[in-house]
């Protein structure tokens, strides 16, 4: 795995429990942070990621948008759910 990718902290952003809905920010490991799209129904299921312009992405480093974290999702959707982040940020 990518050190670049790896996920240092998370936080809860929004919900919609009702629609099953849940945004979170993510911190990875070079300070860069994306905002994460979750749906549960039943099981957790990512629909998105997109970085937060804060710092230049950890992967190109461009400091605009790019689709760095999109092409990734699936290492970071496993991170997520194999450390069960989301149970530890919803409690």
């Amino acid at each position: 795995m990518n050190a670049k990718l790896q996920i240092r902290g998370i936080a809860a952003s929004d919900k919609n429990e009702k629609a099953g809905l849940y945004q979170f920010i993510i911190t990875l490991g070079e300070g860069a942070k994306g905002r994460v799209f979750f749906k549960k129904d039943p099981e957790w299921k990512m629909t998105g990621v997109t970085r937060l312009l804060n710092v230049p992405c950890p992967i190109c480093h461009k400091d605009y948008y790019c689709n760095c974290l999109e092409k990734n999702a699936e290492v970071i959707e496993r991170q997520i759910i194999d450390q069960d982040l989301i149970s530890s940020v919803l409690d």
